[in-house]
């Protein structure tokens, strides 16, 4: 064993002298080792000083050390001697914030080469001394590739015990050299424990060597479980089908276990936290109803209905005056305990309406349901929720309105029951009830509603009239209706009940809903004008018509109308959207009587006239529509407009002598462009070509700015023959109306059909620099081009025009069909993000699935190139011709039909083809018929 050896003490002859002596006064302990001034109170007690300045310097000055300079850290603005009694001025300020300027402009120019200089110094220093982290960087993304095989294998931490402790464990061993050994006892104990005896141990399997030698089979064992379990199900179905008497469900075992929710460690942690708080809860304040409950259900959630039931009862007892502990406890057991449960609750809380409820609720037979609810009205007279249960219960009729009698005499202020009572009265006798509502609930707009209607639904339902047959009586029921409706809103503000705008509107619409228009009417002439400046009056209206117009709330928007007609009967516009809302939603009947009236009120209106003549002309009186010209002629002598409609109906119905007798008076009275040039249209059109020309040669002295003119000379001369007559009068117009970009067009393709195509060139060319950035120039450009047979100079100009007009849709839709077939879809990507909200570019697509076959979305584009314009006749056309080809009659009727409605003007095959001569007067299904032909 060895020794530590100890310190011997020192004698007394050899101590050090200077041990006893006392220090000197300026010493300083560890003043040589730099701890200058460093004391503490042990050594200096509560009353010493350290040392002087003087005093340290001279001890430095004995240690030969350099001593510092007292000025060295002067601060400059601490001025001292000469000018410690400076005053610090404005110019002083000023100064310094100019140095300061100066020197803060120096720093920002330094500043990026100094932080370029501090970043490769730092980065220098993370090369020369990395991080721990960043050293095993490499190692870490490495992760990133492991399998989960590879995380599997990971193994175990062992002990993590220190080295040392391992050291000293095994020292003790040593020394205490001694060793136990294992009894025999346990050891058998143990392999007594993992032995398995069964008659499937000589089945090869898995075999695990165990410590005594023996081998354990683990897929035996496995196959031993399964096939005990399939004994156990056997035997369970052969008692099931012997008759013997099972409570186990073969079929359903394997799906019971499965369903069986296995709460986790946490979750029973947590039940067990919150049961105990509970407990704490419920014993001190048992007169806590909520915590009865809360206590209970925690037991429901933990699958022990016997230990909530419990709970609750106990609750019951502790809060017997508590309607939801009651209730609780009715939920937790089965039906007929829960009756007894709520007969109890009965005696402690008779006044609850809930309890009385779910006690009828779980009777089965009608007639118990309706002795517990009359039993419960004994104690609870005045609950509508009861009164109401027990109307429902009743088959009869005339026993629901016995009951609702004596439900309003005991409850006079329920709005819902006088009116329930009303609707089961006849219309007389409920208009009796109404009227005692009234005085019962002055307050109540509901009831005067309900009289409203009743009073509107009597004369049908007393003399089975139709007042919709019978203007005169359906006028006189929308007088009385009416004068009920301001009665009631007189009434309403007088008793300071009156709704808002917005309320009384919903209230219209709700009427309309259940049937009564003329209710819904009078509410909105009624109300509508509350709480409207009567400056905003016109706006406000119009956009209330346009909501419920959108709402399908037609009746209101009806209404409202009338209202704006009484209001503004001088505005021509008011008109007008009226007779736009009664052609959409109401009958030709109405929308001339609107017309008319807004023709008196509005006589210089010509829309209004005009609109009134193509109502009569469409309906195919044409004798009533010259008769509202001549009416408008009246009013507006020199009216354009007027005097076109009245030659329009006349050419339409083949009196052409007619129709040039008032065009001619027209260019006499009216004397406009437009009467000059349908005049040499009607000419051209009944082939009378020199008429026409010498038309147009007079109008174009008078009106040479309108290119039409021009053109129509063309035209006519082209008709005619006369290809240099033709080109005089097209290059007179494309001097005079330069900015025309179809009379450039005509231009082009006269001197393209007579073979002179470098003159087409030119002057589409010369077009461009009057008219830039124009896609419909270059448009007839590339189609030139196409028709020359020239596709790479037509790809050429069709770069040429994108870079001009990169948006433009015409191009666009272009540029998709002449790429190859494998980059058109690529094409068509672009396109639709440069102009995809024109139906050109949306037609070009739909092509594409057409070539590919895939109708539904062919289909789906169509409709979406429809939607985004209307009136772009060249993609009904496409869609119709589509619809030919792989489309059913049914398809194509609904097509043509659309397209009737929608009326298209635009597009350029659709426009070529509709202002043809050979197409005049044709209508618009068969322009499309056409349309879709020629269209490719």
């Amino acid at each position: 064993m060895s020794h530590i050896g100890t310190v011997k003490s020192i004698p007394k002859e050899h101590r050090y002298a200077f041990l006893n002596m006392k220090a000197p006064a300026s010493y300083v302990a560890g003043l040589g080792r730099g701890a200058s001034g460093f004391t503490t109170r042990s050594d200096i007690g509560p009353a010493r000083e350290g040392p002087s300045e003087e005093t340290v310097r001279e001890a430095m000055a004995k240690r030969g050390e350099e001593i510092p300079d007292p000025d060295q850290f002067q601060d400059p603005e601490n001025e001292r001697n000469l000018f410690a009694g400076t005053v610090y001025e404005a110019d002083d300020e000023e100064a310094d914030r100019i140095y300061e300027a100066v020197d803060e402009r120096m720093d920002q120019r330094r500043k990026r080469r100094r932080e370029a200089m501090e970043a490769e110094i730092a980065a220098k220093e993370r090369a020369n001394n990395p991080k721990l982290q960043t050293q095993f960087a490499d190692l870490k993304r490495g992760l990133s590739e492991l399998k989960d095989s590879d995380w599997a294998a990971i193994p175990d931490a062992g002990n993590m015990t220190g080295k040392r402790r391992k050291h000293n464990l095994r020292l003790e061993e040593n020394q205490n050299g001694r060793s136990y050994v294992v009894s025999d006892s346990v050891i058998a104990g143990q392999l007594a424990r993992n032995e398995m005896v069964s008659d499937l141990d000589m089945q090869e399997g898995l075999q695990t060597p165990a410590t005594d030698g023996t081998m354990t089979d683990f897929v035996s064992i496995g196959n031993a479980r399964d096939k005990v379990l399939s004994l156990k199900l056997d035997q369970a179905s052969a008692d099931a089908t012997g008759g013997t008497s099972t409570s186990i469900d073969p079929r359903g075992y394997m799906t019971q276990l499965n369903s069986q929710v296995l709460q986790s460690d946490a979750q029973i942690g947590d039940i067990k936290q919150a049961r105990q708080l509970l407990q704490n809860l419920i014993q001190s304040n048992p007169k806590h109803a909520p915590g009865w409950i809360a206590a209970a259900s925690l037991e429901v959630h933990a699958k022990k209905m016997v230990a909530a039931r419990k709970i609750i009862a106990e609750g019951c007892e502790k809060c017997p005056k508590s309607e939801d502990v009651w209730f609780h406890a009715a939920e937790l057991n089965t039906a007929e305990n829960a009756k007894r449960i709520l007969a109890r609750a009965v005696e402690h809380v008779p006044q609850s309406v809930k309890i009385w409820l779910k006690a009828a609720s779980l009777e089965a037979d009608v007639n118990a349901k309706r002795r517990v609810l009359r039993k419960a009205l004994e104690f609870i007279p005045n609950s509508v929720r009861l009164w109401k249960e027990v109307v429902n219960l009743e088959d009869d009729h005339e026993d629901a309105r016995i009951l609702l009698t004596r439900a309003v005499e005991v409850i006079p202020t329920s709005v819902e029951l006088w009116l329930t009572l009303a609707r089961l009265e006849t219309p007389a006798k409920a208009k009796q009830v109404l009227n005692s509502a009234r005085q019962k609930i002055p307050t109540s707009h509901e009831i005067w509603i309900a009289a409203s209607r009743v009073a509107e639904q009597t004369p049908s339902a007393v003399a089975g009239v139709k007042v919709e047959d019978d203007p005169e009586a359906r006028k006189k029921l929308a007088s009385q209706v009416d004068r009920l409706i301001k009665n009631a809103v007189s009434s309403l503000t007088k008793h300071q009940a009156v709704l808002t705008r917005e309320q009384w509107l919903q209230e219209a619409e709700k009427c309309e809903q259940d049937g009564s228009p003329l209710t819904a009417q009078a509410i909105v002439k009624a109300t509508v004008h509350l709480d409207v400046e009567e400056e905003d009056r016109q706006m406000v209206w119009l956009e209330d018509a346009e909501r419920a117009k959108s709402g399908k709330f037609y009746e209101v928007a009806r209404a409202i109308f009338v209202v704006l007609i009484e209001n503004f009967p001088d505005s021509p516009s008011v008109w007008r959207k009226a007779a736009e809302f009664e052609k959409a939603h109401g009958t030709p009947q109405a929308v001339q009587d609107i017309l008319m009236k807004g023709a008196e009120h509005c006589p210089h209106a010509e829309v209004l006239w005009l609109m009134a003549a193509k109502e009569k002309w469409v309906s195919g009186d044409v004798v009533g529509a010259q008769q509202i010209l001549s009416k408008a002629f009246e009013q507006n002598e020199d009216s354009e407009s007027i005097f076109l409609a009245a030659a329009k109906i006349a050419a339409e119905t083949n009196e052409t002598g007619a129709a040039l007798q008032i065009l001619e008076k027209a260019r006499t009275q009216a004397n406009t462009e437009r009467v000059w040039m349908k005049s040499a249209v009607l000419e051209r059109q009944l082939g009378k070509l020199d008429d026409a020309l010498n038309t147009l040669q007079e109008a174009i002295a008078k009106f040479p700015k309108f290119d039409k003119l021009h053109m129509i000379r063309g035209q006519v001369l082209e008709q005619k023959g006369d290809i240099p007559g033709a080109r005089a009068a097209y290059a007179q117009g494309c001097r005079e109306c330069r900015n025309s970009i179809p009379l450039w067009i005509l231009a082009a393709r006269l001197e393209e059909k007579a073979g002179v195509v470098i003159k087409a060139r030119s002057l589409l060319e010369k077009a461009r620099l009057h008219n830039p950035k124009n896609d419909q120039l270059w448009a007839e450009s590339i189609k030139i081009e196409e028709r020359a047979g020239s596709p790479q100079q037509a790809k050429a100009v069709l770069s040429r025009a994108m870079q001009e007009c990169p948006t433009s849709p015409i191009l666009w839709s272009m540029a998709i069909f002449m790429e190859n077939r494998q980059q058109r879809k690529g094409r068509s990507v672009d396109a639709l993000k440069k102009a995809g909200e024109h139906p050109a570019v949306i037609i070009a697509v739909a092509r594409l699935f057409w070539m590919e076959r895939q109708v539904e979305k062919t289909r789906t584009w169509m409709r979406n190139a429809i939607t985004a314009d209307k009136d772009w006749g060249d993609a009904w056309g496409w869609w119709l011709k589509f619809e030919r080809e792989y489309g059913e009659p049914e398809r194509q009727e609904a097509v043509i039909r659309e397209a009737e409605a929608a009326a298209p003007s635009h597009g350029p095959v659709w426009q070529a083809t509709a202002k043809d001569l050979a197409n005049v007067g044709k209508s618009t299904r068969e322009i499309l018929d056409l349309v879709a032909q020629k269209i490719e």
